[in-house]
């Protein structure tokens, strides 16, 4: 239920407010405050969706209030409440982050118009909060072996930088975790991630996917298209199997991280992106080159940082941790109380062969919880997990 506080030193008006906002939604819990310290104190110690609040008061003027809150609870949308002569400090308090203002004596519909708008804001800003906090939980890094240990350290060193990253590592081994840990803790989290899986773009069209195309670059062009590159600006962009990549691509991709500049497909226009760039690969780019499949000007110029991501079977000691989150998270999904493995159960699955890695073992602890008893028992291991 929307809990609302009125901040107001004129009691007549407190009750005024009062009554509209009760009469407009039984849902409303409102509550008041007779002047800014005290207002505060209620804001310090409980979650409001909205404060209305007067700007003329002893004791704690409402600019002052408005500074107060925003410092410590910035996501709750306040509106002020102004009298005739309050107008230009009203204006203010906009510039200082509040909702909106109303004039006294209050107007009914504006009144209760705001209030809906600023109630439809917080639960928008909260909806965001748990987005975020749903997606950072995806892209957990699970683990405690000294190999996981030493790959958060460096993202923790790195992160804050706009250091090129090159992560390698075999398939399924969770290196696209790395570029969201690596995002999500930079300066630019609050920019987009954009991920591109070069491996599944036909290298006829590579190039239009990263750096975007004009109308009638090629016979499907039928109108301008910007690329992941644009897409990306301000942010980071994920350059998944770059060992994949042709060497057309890998020209242009090499420009854009030399000059910071883009041109679509069939423009000579230069576009300006300021772009994070991690890569990951599955290959031996080193041999790649070698081989004449991959520009070594290029991986120098990735390769600024190289994380090597473990294949599975070399941290044995984190499948427990491994196993114990997959089958929660697999219960979340599914609606049901999370599934326990026996000891047996675990020690079976660590001496096992992880060719697949991560992604194999996570399918075999589905199937186990989906084919398996109350606790998942070694016998149970036996018969759903064979390989």
């Amino acid at each position: 239920m929307p809990r609302i506080l009125i901040i107001e030193d004129e009691a007549a008006i407190r009750r005024v407010l009062t009554k509209i906002l009760s009469e407009e939604s039984d849902s409303y819990i409102v509550e008041d405050a007779e002047d800014g310290i005290s207002g505060f104190e209620k804001i310090k110690t409980t979650d409001y969706d909205l404060v209305l609040c007067d700007i003329k008061m002893p004791k704690m003027d409402g600019v002052e209030l408005l500074e107060a809150v925003k410092k410590i609870k910035p996501e709750i949308p306040m509106v002020m409440i102004s009298g005739h002569g309050d107008m230009e400090t009203a204006i203010q308090t906009m510039r200082l982050g509040a909702f909106d203002y109303i004039s006294k004596p209050p107007d009914l519909n504006r009144l209760l118009n705001t209030v809906r708008n600023a109630l439809d804001k917080k639960q928008l800003v909260v909806e965001n909060k748990i987005l975020k906090k749903k997606v950072s939980k995806n892209y957990e890094m699970i683990g405690e072996s000294a190999a996981i240990n030493h790959i958060k350290e460096i993202i923790e060193k790195v992160a804050k930088t706009d250091a090129r990253v090159l992560v390698t590592g075999p398939n399924g081994t969770g290196k696209e975790l790395v570029a969201h840990w690596l995002h999500e803790k930079s300066e630019r989290a609050n920019a987009p991630l954009i991920e591109v899986n070069c491996a599944a773009i036909p290298s006829e069209l590579i190039e239009s996917e990263l750096f975007g195309h004009v109308k009638g670059a090629f016979t499907s062009a039928v109108k301008d298209r910007a690329g992941k590159f644009e897409a990306a600006d301000k942010g980071t962009i994920f350059l998944d199997e770059i060992g994949d990549m042709s060497l057309s691509a890998q020209a242009k991709v090499l420009r854009a991280l030399q000059e910071n500049k883009i041109s679509r497909v069939g423009d000579e226009k230069e576009i300006k992106v300021d772009v994070r760039v991690v890569a990951a690969t599955n290959k031996d780019l080193k041999l790649e080159i070698a081989e004449g499949r991959f520009r070594e000007d290029l991986y120098h110029r990735l390769a600024v940082i190289l994380v090597k991501v473990p294949a599975l079977n070399d941290r044995r000691d984190d499948i427990p941790l491994l196993i114990e989150h997959f089958a929660v998270k697999i219960a979340e999904e599914q609606g049901t109380a999370p599934k326990t493995f026996s000891a047996a159960a675990i020690q079976l699955l660590q001496e096992y062969d992880w060719t697949g890695n991560i992604r194999e073992l996570r399918n075999v602890v589905e199937r186990l919880i989906i084919l398996g008893g109350n606790e998942i028992s070694e016998n149970d291991v036996k018969l759903f997990a064979s390989k």
